[in-house]
């Protein structure tokens, strides 16, 4: 959605200002501070990868691998640390810890007053506080999870190289992982402040990335062993082009919402008066309701299997069980949480995006002297406003979560199980990411048309 602050007659200046596809990147680059921001942020992704090449002391990368390879929930999370975790990398916990964190912090905003006053009325000062806040949470998550994770590989044999002592190697580790993740939360918010993106979803995109060259080489050799796989690989790509369609239009789509503006004299000449539109985008959330699903889901296994590791007996043996045996990716009960998670992190997200709260771009309406066509300014604005917000987030959560488990189901049904990692919500975040960033360089591209330094 524009920002409603701005003029209202943005979205008409938006219909003048065209770029020519394929040259968007051209004129990108040559817009004035746009080219640091490009080289910026590609030399942070540079380092990035080049520290989760840097294994944590002391473990033996070959056992690594084949711990990775015979848990289908270990090898689908490295998949999002572009292989970190599998060679257990001091980036091995990437910034799933600060997601978590963040996840956590907005659930108790909404039912802790005094943090819900520091974010809707503390302003730019309250803000700060609470994400200072995330980060100090994000770091007692990095340790816990680095814990799990550390006792996870450890309780295997052969994961330590001859000659190292698991008391030196378990502090040493713990204090490793945290370090590597609180990094990655530093390097991400350069790259949403200095670079191009936003920097989390930038992360988790070349992570995935960097894997796509291991599941085609796995893939080309599934099918090289067996020929008769060639028509169900077929059958995948096919539905993973139908796929990134749908994903493109839905992030695309959007509803117009048109507005009448005041007319106001200055002199002799008279300004406004014209129709208007604000855009309500289908899905304005994103992808974030799919990474905040995938790290929901997909941390409790690694915990279940910690605990398993244990040997556990009686009702905690059959619970962890049970849960193994329905939490899977192509169970039913699996199914339906995913959907259900992304329903509730769509709205969730709605409710916490300054620009889509209905009272406040009802308030800027009627400063304005604007209002929307049919509708009466003030409180009859607002409540047509959240009902319609509403409707458009349901459409939208609802076709992201069936557009998901359509890809999810897709290489159980073709066969073609060495994409099942990429065939669930990986492919939907890449694409996903890549049309944000996209978008957000059109903005700034627009932003510049306003200030004057790009002539179309």
């Amino acid at each position: 959605m524009s920002d409603v602050n701005a003029p209202t007659d943005l979205p008409i200046e938006q219909k003048n200002f065209k770029l020519p596809k394929w040259s968007e990147l051209v004129y990108a680059i040559k817009a004035s501070g746009m080219k640091e921001r490009l080289w910026f942020t590609f030399f942070a992704l540079a380092i990035y990868r080049f520290a989760v090449q840097i294994p944590v002391w002391g473990v033996n990368a070959e056992a690594l691998k084949a711990l990775g390879a015979n848990n289908p929930i270990l090898a689908m999370v490295d998949m999002f640390s572009g292989g970190a975790l599998a060679s257990l990398s001091v980036m091995a916990l990437g910034i799933g810890p600060y997601i978590t964190a963040s996840i956590v912090m907005q659930l108790l905003t909404a039912v802790i007053p005094k943090l819900e006053e520091l974010q809707k009325d503390g302003g730019e000062a309250g803000r700060r506080q609470i994400s200072q806040i995330t980060r100090y949470a994000s770091v007692g998550i990095a340790l816990l999870q680095s814990f799990v994770v550390v006792r996870l590989f450890t309780s295997n044999a052969g994961i330590l190289m001859p000659g190292v002592d698991p008391a030196w190697f378990f502090p040493a580790a713990l204090t490793a992982l945290t370090a590597g993740s609180l990094f990655s939360v530093w390097l991400s918010e350069l790259i949403t402040e200095r670079g191009v993106g936003n920097g989390s979803s930038i992360l988790i995109f070349v992570g995935i990335i960097s894997a796509l060259p291991f599941y085609i080489s796995q893939t080309g050799a599934l099918v090289q062993a067996d020929p008769s796989r060639w028509v169900g690989l077929g059958i995948l790509l096919a539905i993973y082009a139908l796929t990134i369609t749908l994903i493109v239009l839905l992030q695309e789509s959007f509803y117009k919402v048109y507005i009448v503006q005041a007319r106001r004299q200055v002199g002799r000449k008279i300004y406004g008066g014209g129709d208007s539109f604000i855009p309500f985008k289908l899905n304005p959330a994103g992808v974030m309701p799919l990474i905040f699903t995938f790290i929901l889901l997909s941390f409790p296994s690694v915990i279940v299997d910690f605990v398993m590791q244990t040997k556990p007996t009686g009702v905690l043996f059959e619970a962890l069980l049970t849960y193994k045996k329905w939490m899977v990716p192509s169970s039913p009960v699996y199914i339906a949480v995913e959907f259900g998670l992304i329903l509730f992190f769509s709205y969730f997200y709605v409710t916490l995006v300054p620009n889509l709260q209905p009272k406040q771009i009802a308030e800027n309406l009627r400063k304005h002297g604007n209002a929307i066509s049919g509708v009466k300014p003030g409180g009859p604005t607002g409540d047509y406003l959240e009902a319609l917000i509403s409707k458009l987030t349901f459409i939208g959560a609802s076709m992201l979560g069936i557009i998901t488990l359509i890809a999810s189901s897709s290489t159980s049904m073709t066969g073609i199980s060495t994409l099942a990692g990429l065939g669930t919500t990986a492919l939907i975040i890449m694409v996903g990411v890549a049309l944000d960033t996209v978008n957000q360089i059109r903005v700034q591209l627009l932003a510049k048309q306003y200030e004057g330094f790009l002539k179309s």
